[in-house]
């Protein structure tokens, strides 16, 4: 059976350096709202958008220029009927040469097309990633969300998060 977990991939004209060091600056590609280290093994940072998304992601694998994996601990969705569709999901950033480029290859573990969210997900992190990560990494400048709001306290209280 083909395997149905969210994927993207492009090439860039860049060293597999600068491409890990985009990743890592979240803040620089998928929102100035995060809290918490992007950039270091074992991190725990957050994310949200509005009251729309939430989510509380650890770093389990960093090695420089080749790979960063995030692992989902715990999700909030206002706008599916399982809240915590990617929990346990784990997203993937491999980084391979190709000739004189490099290839970015992501991957949601996970996100499928059974999940209720999926074409939603699936077409932001196709602009995250194709759009906002890859014009990081060409120009200098991605295209993240902006601090509109803070985190949502009640789940920050609800997940004991230490944030700063």
């Amino acid at each position: 059976m083909k395997n149905q977990d969210y994927t993207t991939s492009f090439l860039v004209n860049e060293s597999p350096k600068a491409v890990f060091d985009a990743i890592n600056n979240v803040k620089g590609w998928w929102s100035e709202n995060i809290k918490g280290a992007t950039d270091a093994l074992d991190s725990v940072f957050l994310y949200n958008y509005k009251d729309v998304h939430i989510c509380k992601i650890r770093i389990i694998e960093f090695i420089p220029d080749e790979i960063v994996v995030w692992h989902v601990l715990e999700n909030h969705f206002n706008f599916t009927n399982d809240a915590g569709e990617w929990k346990d999901n784990k997203i993937i950033f491999e980084i391979t040469q190709e000739g004189n480029q490099t290839k970015l290859v992501f991957t949601q573990v996970g996100l499928t097309p059974e999940y209720e969210c999926y074409d939603v997900c699936k077409d932001a992190w196709t602009s995250y990633i194709q759009g906002s990560l890859k014009n990081l990494i060409t120009t200098g400048k991605g295209n993240p969300n902006t601090k509109e709001e803070d985190l949502n306290q009640e789940l920050i209280e609800k997940w004991n998060l230490p944030v700063k």
